[in-house]
């Protein structure tokens, strides 16, 4: 019989790919999304089922019609300039939905749970690497959301065993190599794909946000991790757990950060096409500097990045930019 995983925001960037590494593991992925910012083209791996998480009652249809062995859940509002001006909607849905959610998993006895979390939790520690031992104090509501998640299934684990897994991502890049997937955001906020659409002219140029952070060239400095990378190691974070594995947080990231300026330089060099881009000041809550400092992914669930270096990742996101946008 199938191995059902419930995949929320498996319509999204990452959830979409997640979906691609799941069916290849043997498992038949279920993509739960509301669309607000996903795509039904990206839907390709497995049935879809369209529902919101502020929906309990649709939630727990969707398991009970599938009984599933374990939930992936990427679902959430992401963007930290939202977060900054409107902060009760992200503790409403973010918070509220996973919630829904993690109550609707244990009710069914499903206790199986892989959470994308974020590096945002552990907010701005200048001129340190970050572990996942680093204090978290998130600068933002959408950090704060995510720690909050990551609390809450700390709660569930204790009082009805619910297993888990936590990965905080550093920023995630590139796109599928095969070109099934790929990322496109409505607005976009990335800073490759908007590299990539300032190259490309389907923007005027792209905006530098502040260049005076104690970085080395003042500008932000950011850990890239492929997106395809990054789904491998859900599935072995899903293995985790069935070999029966106790509850664990995982850094995901690629131990080196790249500055705004290295990534236009990376760009230009890949595209062999100039970067128009303009100098802005600083955003609301942006981090001088992320960067992952942990080997616990590698050492204990041996995840070893295949593709995570900056010209790899700009290389793929330039040829999905080019060739696979659910926009056609």
């Amino acid at each position: 019989m199938a191995q059902h995983v419930l995949v929320t925001g498996g319509a999204g960037y990452i959830g979409s790919h997640a979906c691609k590494a799941l069916k290849a593991a043997g498992f038949t992925p279920v993509t739960f999304d509301n669309f607000a910012t996903g795509w039904r083209e990206a839907v390709k791996f497995g049935p879809l089922e369209e529902g919101d998480l502020m929906d309990r009652a649709r939630v727990d249809e969707v398991f009970a019609k599938y009984q599933p062995v374990a939930v992936m859940h990427f679902a959430a509002l992401s963007l930290v300039g939202e977060a900054m001006g409107d902060p009760g909607r992200y503790w409403r849905i973010n918070v509220g939905g996973a919630l829904n959610l993690i109550e609707a998993t244990v009710a069914t006895g499903c206790l199986k749970f892989v959470f994308s979390s974020t590096c945002a939790t552990y907010g701005d520690h200048d001129g340190v690497t970050l572990d996942e031992t680093t204090r978290q104090e998130p600068l933002n509501a959408y950090g704060a959301s995510k720690l909050a998640i990551e609390q809450i299934l700390g709660n569930f684990g204790e009082s009805h065993g619910l297993n888990h897994v936590i990965f905080r991502y550093f920023n995630v890049a590139g796109a599928d190599p095969d070109g099934e997937v790929g990322e496109f955001h409505r607005p976009e906020t990335h800073l490759i794909p908007l590299t990539l659409d300032a190259i490309d002219g389907k923007r005027d140029a792209l905006t530098v946000y502040g260049t005076d952070y104690h970085t080395p060239d003042g500008t932000c400095v950011r850990d890239y991790a492929h997106v395809s990378d990054l789904v491998d190691a859900h599935v072995l974070g899903l293995s985790w757990l069935m070999e029966g594995k106790p509850n664990r947080v995982f850094n995901l990231g690629s131990g080196r950060g790249f500055s705004v300026r290295e990534v236009i330089a990376s760009s230009r060099a890949v595209t062999n096409r100039e970067v128009p881009f303009h100098e802005g000041p600083r955003r609301g809550g942006d981090a001088a500097s992320l960067v992952s400092g942990s080997f616990r992914a590698e050492t204990e669930l041996g995840w070893r990045p295949k593709r995570s270096d900056l010209h790899t990742m700009i290389a793929d996101a330039w040829r999905w930019h080019q060739t696979g946008h659910y926009d056609k």
